[in-house]
């Protein structure tokens, strides 16, 4: 395994551990999505992308990075794959502004 995709399972494993730290204001259905949305960036996404400006990055890693904030956004909206919404829809909803470049908005 090359070394950065070690790195970045780990920044996802840490991201992940923050998740679940936090899955009791996250995914409150009383605690509205913009707030949510505000939590995931000062807490969520800093844990995931830390120390990642410095990495060569492949589209690969960009893109697993897209999966794993995919799915915390559609967790914290409550909406599943099966309700059929647009990723982009979500990202709106939740105050996510990626933009495919990993650490910038």
């Amino acid at each position: 395994m090359e070394i950065f995709q070690f790195l970045l399972n780990h920044r996802i494993q840490a991201g992940w551990l923050k998740w679940r730290k936090a899955s009791g204001v996250l995914c409150d259905k009383k605690v509205p999505l913009k707030l949510k949305g505000k939590f995931y960036w000062t807490v969520v996404r800093p844990a995931i992308l830390y120390g990642t400006v410095c990495w060569t990055v492949k589209s690969q890693h960009e893109n697993q990075v897209s999966v794993v904030e995919m799915r915390m956004l559609h967790w914290m909206s409550g909406k599943t794959r099966h309700d059929r919404i647009r990723n982009d829809t979500i990202r709106e909803s939740g105050g996510s502004t990626y933009s495919r470049k990993v650490g910038r908005k």
